[in-house]
């Protein structure tokens, strides 16, 4: 993915790197967010989720959706789902699954594999990349609807 002119990029050097950011991500996501989250096996992408839900001041085990498809965490008065549809054969089987309730004012929903569903999920107001770069990663934030880049601009203050 390129960044677009207002994208959000850093490099994460390890995994404590990426744990941080997640952190920082969570201090500007907010209630009704769809986040897509891209890379290839092995990225960080479920460390990046970690982090995000360490931020919130989750502190339980947070494990990969694979095999689940859908993990559910509720922190504060936030519902944040963790979906993984790796193991979508048809973007049919999002329909079938029943997660469309998942999405509305009061969830965040992150979804690593969104492709996978293709024309069935709501527009996301972050994609996020992540992507091998050196011995770390490059993450990149691309904003792509007036609430994503609200919350980009309060990540991007938080950065500075």
């Amino acid at each position: 993915m390129q960044p677009n002119d207002n994208a959000f990029s850093v490099y994460l050097s390890d995994e404590d790197a990426t744990l941080a950011l997640g952190a920082q991500l969570a201090r500007a996501i907010a209630p009704g967010m769809t986040v897509f989250l891209e890379g290839n096996l092995g990225a960080g992408k479920t460390t990046l989720t970690r982090g995000v839900l360490r931020g919130l001041g989750f502190n339980g085990r947070v494990k990969s959706p694979t095999y689940t498809l859908v993990e559910p965490y509720t922190v504060s008065s936030l519902y944040f789902y963790h979906f993984d549809l790796y193991r979508f054969n048809d973007p049919s089987e999002w329909e079938d699954a029943g997660f469309r309730d998942y999405f509305n004012s009061e969830s965040v929903c992150l979804i690593e594999w969104a492709d996978k569903a293709q024309g069935q999920l709501p527009q996301p107001d972050w994609m996020i990349e992540l992507a091998p770069e050196n011995n770390g990663r490059r993450l990149v934030l691309n904003a792509l609807t007036p609430l994503g880049l609200a919350c980009q601009n309060t990540l991007k203050s938080l950065s500075n």
